[in-house]
């Protein structure tokens, strides 16, 4: 806590509520963060936010090299200065959202990893953002709300869009809790170090994604009903049409949405896609 503040009042800097900023001041979940990325001499991590560079730094010592992603002019000029002499970070003042990850480690052979500690009000467009590249990393390991990580490590009977939508891509566990207390300003929530490793086999090919994900959407559309009602509902079809696609699956017409795992919604997509209904 106090290098934090000591840090900040040096460069006249404070955490921007804008930027949904959170300092962890917390180094034993800062340990955790790194060894749940798993690095090695041998691997590339792309951090996302990096603040202040604790993170940073732990990571410059774990893996081969570290590309900083930083929003904030003040701490992007801060970080830049401060990792000049280290060969192996390079610090990118630019909106992660607006950066491909391809272009990202276009000299890393297309082999990386995500690190980091992501403001809350853009948690889901992070995840989406590296998950849905045709260059995925090999795994993600992220510090976020704790009530997201729960529901996007959701299993049948609690899932939703958002488990569907990562668990598509990988397979996701809760590595530990992070009380609000491990950041500086406080949040008003706990958070959660989330690990995601990305499928070496994709679910589904990677190209029919929106068809399977136009299901998905129609599937949720209206939670407390019955399948055939959501999915007539959302795909604007007769539920007579709805109906003969659910025996295909092998899913029973009662079910709802929550319900299915991951390998039943893969089922019933390959059932519409047969049938050329998406």
């Amino acid at each position: 806590m106090r290098q934090t503040k000591r840090l900040l009042s040096a460069r006249d800097a404070r955490a921007k509520k804008s930027l949904g900023q959170h300092f962890l001041v917390d180094s034993g979940v800062l340990r955790k963060i790194v060894a749940a990325a798993e690095l090695s001499a041998h691997d590339t991590v792309v951090e996302v936010g990096p603040g202040l560079g604790v993170l940073t730094r732990e990571l410059a010592r774990n893996a081969g090299n570290v590309i900083a992603v930083e929003l904030d002019d003040t701490l992007a000029l801060m970080l830049q200065n401060a990792f000049l002499e280290c060969d192996n970070v390079r610090v990118l003042h630019d909106d992660i959202l607006r950066c491909p990850p391809s272009d990202l480690i276009a000299q890393a052979g297309g082999c990386y990893k995500v690190v980091a500690n992501l403001p809350y009000y853009i948690t889901s467009s992070v995840i989406r953002h590296f998950l849905e590249s045709e260059c995925q990393p090999e795994l993600m390991a992220l510090m976020l709300q704790k009530e997201v990580a729960r529901v996007i490590t959701a299993r049948p009977g609690e899932m939703s869009l958002l488990s569907v939508a990562v668990q598509l891509y990988g397979e996701p566990r809760l590595v530990c809790s992070v009380p609000a207390g491990s950041f500086y300003p406080m949040p008003k929530v706990d958070s959660a170090v989330l690990r995601i490793t990305v499928h070496n086999k994709p679910l589904i090919p990677l190209s029919l994604a929106p068809e399977f994900f136009r299901l998905v959407r129609a599937g949720f559309c209206a939670n407390r009903k019955q399948l055939p009602n959501s999915l007539a509902q959302g795909l604007n079809k007769p539920k007579e049409e709805i109906l003969p696609l659910l025996e295909t699956a092998g899913i029973e017409p009662r079910r709802r949405a929550e319900t299915l795992s991951m390998a039943e919604w893969v089922q019933l997509w390959s059932a519409f896609n047969d049938r050329g209904e998406l």
